[in-house]
């Protein structure tokens, strides 16, 4: 589907006559991390899939997006299919996306996994060198060498365009965007996640009025797929 002016892969399957759900994936991910999610709802729920501008068969975006931006295309993708008062399922990036979408969209309920408040590794030495480097005159190309060479995974698989998304998109801060939401909301964490800090977690707890955090023992970043019958359990009992 074309949203403004970009191609948009998405699935929708499921029963066309019960409530939505809507699943957002993590950042460098695609459709098939999350459709082993929407599978089991398929008979009482209509499943709504995305990839993200520039991931999966989506486009890669023509300019720089933010995460407001990222949350634009699922409000007007949502909007064409007629879908209303969703429940949002995202990981990762998905769930800032889906945090963004909530603070200014009707939602029924929302199911974070591994979300991040303010972005990745904002206070590691990583991100004081780059910083410091950006007051040297003259070092621009330097800067860019010291990304490549220091940046995070994600970073250095991305294209140029992609590249400069993420680094706007990490550096948003959702403080604001989670105080504005007001529905049930269910949070999953992995103890051993390496990419969010657990402080962001505890954070959205905090912020979020109606939040429940569900902390997976000897889990990392994807705790909901290494613990994904428990994940889908917990999700169809919160649902209902």
């Amino acid at each position: 589907m074309n949203i403004n002016g970009q191609n948009i892969n998405f699935l929708d399957y499921g029963n066309k006559n019960g409530d939505a759900l809507v699943f957002l994936h993590g950042w460098g991910q695609n459709i098939e991390m999350m459709q082993m999610l929407g599978e089991p709802f398929k008979q009482d729920y209509r499943i709504i899939i995305i990839d993200f501008p520039g991931f999966g068969k989506s486009e890669e975006p023509k300019k720089v997006m933010n995460v407001s931006d990222y949350t634009n295309v699922v409000e007007t993708l949502l909007k064409k299919l007629k879908i209303e008062n969703p429940i949002l399922i995202g990981h990762s990036f998905g769930g800032r996306v889906s945090v963004k979408f909530a603070s200014r969209n009707k939602v029924k309920k929302l199911i974070l996994l591994s979300p991040a408040l303010r972005g990745h590794d904002k206070k590691g030495i990583k991100t004081k060198i780059l910083k410091s480097l950006k007051k040297v005159p003259g070092i621009k190309n330097l800067e860019g060498w010291a990304k490549n060479h220091m940046g995070s995974r994600d970073y250095k698989a991305a294209s140029p365009i992609m590249k400069q998304v993420l680094v706007q998109t990490v550096n948003e801060d959702l403080s604001d965007d989670a105080k504005k939401i007001k529905v049930p909301v269910i949070l999953i964490y992995g103890n051993l996640d390496s990419e969010v800090p657990e402080e962001d977690t505890k954070e959205y707890e905090r912020l979020i009025e109606d939040c429940g955090l569900i902390l997976y023992e000897g889990c990392t970043h994807y705790a909901y797929l290494e613990r994904l019958n428990q994940t889908i359990s917990i999700i169809r009992n919160f649902i209902k």
